[in-house]
């Protein structure tokens, strides 16, 4: 759904690194190459604005990492943190269809992306304040590029929809 001439190689960023290995090391806070329930809550606690909906207390955090802890060492290692990504939840062809529209009403230029200002006026309506940064961030998690935007399917990726 991205505009010709503005594909990606899915799955990577323009330095070599996959979106998920760069969406891992956000969130791991300390670098030591798995998430704990520590860097969690470092991450809900800075960036909370970023994870709509998402509860932080210390049972929420367990159970993020229970699910997601497949060998069950306690910790979330990039292999676990990538299949809990990579899942696709079953969306009816109406959810599709009021996405598709959420997205148009976004892209107020109609140039198939959404970009900083775009998303930045959604959230603002949705009563989010965010940092230009969280916005940014957002979009780099969507596989967009922080100059121009995120398509459609970087959008559903934002709002875990779809991965």
């Amino acid at each position: 759904m991205c505009p010709p001439g503005r594909e990606r190689l899915v799955g990577r960023t323009s330095d070599g690194m996959s979106d998920m290995k760069q969406a891992f090391d956000v969130i791991d806070a300390d670098g030591d190459g798995k998430i704990s329930a520590e860097d969690l809550r470092a991450f809900y606690s800075g960036t909370s604005p970023i994870a709509i909906a998402a509860a932080t207390t210390e049972d929420d955090i367990g159970s993020m990492i229970s699910v997601a802890d497949s060998n069950r060492s306690g910790f979330v290692e990039l292999d676990e943190f990538e299949q809990v990504l990579k899942c696709r939840t079953t969306t009816s062809d109406n959810e599709m269809a009021m996405m598709e529209d959420a997205f148009k009403v976004m892209d107020r230029d109609g140039d198939g992306l959404v970009g900083l200002e775009d998303l930045r006026s959604y959230m603002e309506w949705a009563g989010f304040e965010l940092g230009d940064e969280e916005i940014r961030a957002m979009i780099r998690l969507g596989g967009g590029d922080e100059s121009s935007g995120v398509c459609y399917q970087g959008l559903l990726k934002i709002l875990a929809v779809g991965c």
